[in-house]
């Protein structure tokens, strides 16, 4: 079988110039405001708290818009991602932007090599990470041995709930995909993107894996974490269910009715011993 990271980084390496060059990374809003921070970390700030003065990786941080953001909240930031495109476009507007943050290029499951181990106070993963890796435990040892005694970790994501919907069902809300983790992955092809753009990807197919409410605490808990904090939302930053949503101020996206129902996100933190 092909190596799953061969192809989901091929789809990356085909997604970056296409995400900054469109408008929904907001790069030259980067460039031009330094006090400008991602919508997503603006979400984040009431439960992320202050980061000023601790020392950050941001795993999977594909253009380092969010990396960034906490740089200019007053941590010191690394970025962390598996396509060289990313790393360098991150590389470029960081530069452009005036902000000191490092960016290493490696596979998510070698950030400890990559980085050294037990060297971190803050590890932060942003949306839309964990469905591109197979296992959720191995990525919580991970997590745990990037972490100095006292660090935390601090994720948002897409809620597996959500992740495990039939989005092109218009009539109802129908289960589509395994909401668990499985051994095999869930084979996607689409020559699109989650953000606006004019031009379409040449490498279409990925493999993607969901996991479960409580296969992600049982394994950040079995990594020797203690949890601090588990949340959901009703909103998400991008319109999961197209047909179905509504975009707030916040620029988040939310059922046009009945917005208790279901979540769309998750915040999760924790602390290591």
């Amino acid at each position: 079988m092909t190596d799953y990271r061969v192809l989901n980084r091929a789809n990356w390496d085909d997604r970056t110039p296409l995400h900054a060059a469109s408008p929904d990374y907001a790069l030259q809003r980067f460039r031009a405001d330094p006090a400008f921070v991602s919508d997503t970390v603006r979400f984040d700030l009431p439960r992320l708290g202050d980061v000023a003065g601790l020392r950050g990786v941001h795993l999977q941080c594909h253009l380092g818009t969010d990396t960034i953001s906490l740089a200019r909240l007053g941590a010191t930031m690394t970025g962390l991602d598996f396509s060289e495109a990313a790393v360098r476009h991150a590389r470029d507007l960081a530069e452009q932007s005036g902000a000191a943050v490092d960016f290493v290029r490696a596979d998510v499951y070698d950030a400890v090599e990559a980085l050294g181990s037990e060297g971190f106070d803050l590890v932060f993963t942003g949306i839309g990470a964990l469905c591109w890796l197979p296992d959720i435990r191995r990525w919580a040892r991970t997590v745990a041995g990037l972490l100095r005694p006292g660090g935390r970790l601090f994720l948002r994501d897409g809620h597996p709930f959500a992740q495990a919907l039939d989005e092109s069902r218009t009539d109802c809300l129908a289960i589509g995909y395994p909401y668990f983790e499985t051994a095999e992955p869930m084979v996607c092809e689409e020559d699109g993107t989650y953000v606006t753009t004019d031009g379409s990807l040449t490498h279409t197919v990925t493999h993607q894996w969901n996991h479960g409410i409580g296969e992600i605490v049982s394994a950040v808990m079995d990594a020797g974490l203690a949890l601090t904090g588990l949340d959901e939302h009703d909103s998400a930053p991008w319109p999961v269910l197209p047909d179905r949503m509504v975009r707030g101020d916040d620029g988040e996206w939310r059922l046009a009715e009945h917005r208790e129902r279901m979540p769309f996100t998750f915040t999760l933190r924790a602390r290591k011993p």
